[in-house]
């Protein structure tokens, strides 16, 4: 798919040799010159890299990223080796490191699964298997349980309903089942909630969150919050956000990466390297529509050093 709401796009024009020539230099004897290497890897998009990486080692001999794993250290480190990451293994190779171990990283499961499509699940599926020579599914089977583990299991099946027309019985049926195995029942019925936000369409989600609504007088997150807890509560409400709007739920997540004492770095990194050639253009309008400021600002306050400037560059542009 053409995707043109990122911050980043292809450089024109792009001279991959020229590129490898200036990242060399900036890497090569004593101290690194670190701004060069974050303006020309946030301003390629990822083919670009990749192309930039095949040069350098045509024209030295030696691996790009290993050479910026042994010139940076840090988080802005771990920033730069990620924008190397061919895009079509990124996700893959978070769910590896989320399930590899001691203790299994349920955010970055969550955070993917709930938000990726099905066609992007069956691909990281594939890559899973390619890459890895192990199955997804048993490896997440593996690492996790209960109600958790049975709605990662239905969203790894990637056959959610195509979007084609509503049917407004099915969307009452629906709401109403919602209704009744949520607030009106002793302990809630995970299994319908699985079954009904896991497999239906896009579309006939959004209406169905309308009517429960209707229903019940309460939003169906509110329903969540209070009935389940727990990774299982944190993804049912990963997914119904994402069925609501994905740049609304990474702009969340971005929001709450940064909020208060500490910052999550692995989540910052990873949404912004992930959604910068996809979706950022739309995450910092909700953003700046949710939180009463800019992505850009709340990156500027929380970041510092050659780390902040890439992030910034990435995220584009201040919307105050």
């Amino acid at each position: 798919p053409q995707y043109t709401r990122g911050t980043v796009a292809a450089f024109a024009p792009f001279d991959a040799r020229a590129d490898a020539e200036a990242l060399r230099k900036a890497m090569k004897g004593i101290g690194t010159d670190e701004e060069t290497v974050l303006t020309i890897l946030t301003t390629r998009n990822n083919a670009q890299r990749q192309e930039i990486a095949s040069a350098f080692k045509t024209l030295f001999g030696r691996d790009l990223v290993d050479d910026l794993k042994s010139e940076l250290t840090g988080k802005f480190e771990t920033l730069m080796v990620s924008l190397m990451r061919p895009a079509y293994i990124f996700d893959a190779h978070a769910l590896k490191h989320a399930i590899k171990g001691a203790g299994t990283n349920e955010k970055v499961l969550t955070e993917i699964l709930a938000s990726r499509t099905p066609a992007e699940v069956q691909n990281i599926k594939e890559v899973y298997l390619q890459e890895y020579e192990a199955d997804l599914e048993d490896k997440i089977t593996g690492e996790t349980s209960g109600y958790f583990q049975r709605l990662l299991v239905v969203l790894l099946q990637a056959n959610r309903d195509p979007d084609v027309g509503v049917d407004e019985a099915l969307v009452e049926q629906d709401a109403q089942v919602l209704f009744r195995a949520g607030e009106l029942k002793w302990g809630t019925d995970e299994e319908k909630f699985i079954t009904i936000l896991g497999t239906r369409s896009v579309s006939h989600l959004r209406r169905v969150f309308d009517k429960y609504m209707t229903i019940s007088g309460f939003q169906i997150e509110e329903t969540i919050d209070r009935e389940t807890s727990g990774d299982l509560e944190k993804l049912l409400l990963a997914v119904v956000k994402c069925i609501r709007s994905v740049p609304a739920y990474f702009a969340e997540t971005l929001y709450y990466s940064m909020k208060g004492a500490g910052t999550d770095d692995d989540t910052l990194i990873r949404v912004m390297v992930s959604r910068s050639e996809i979706d950022l253009l739309d995450i910092r309008q909700e953003f700046r529509k949710n939180f009463a400021k800019s992505l850009y600002h709340v990156i500027q306050k929380d970041t510092s050093g050659d780390y902040r400037k890439a992030l910034l560059l990435l995220c584009g542009g201040d919307d105050e």
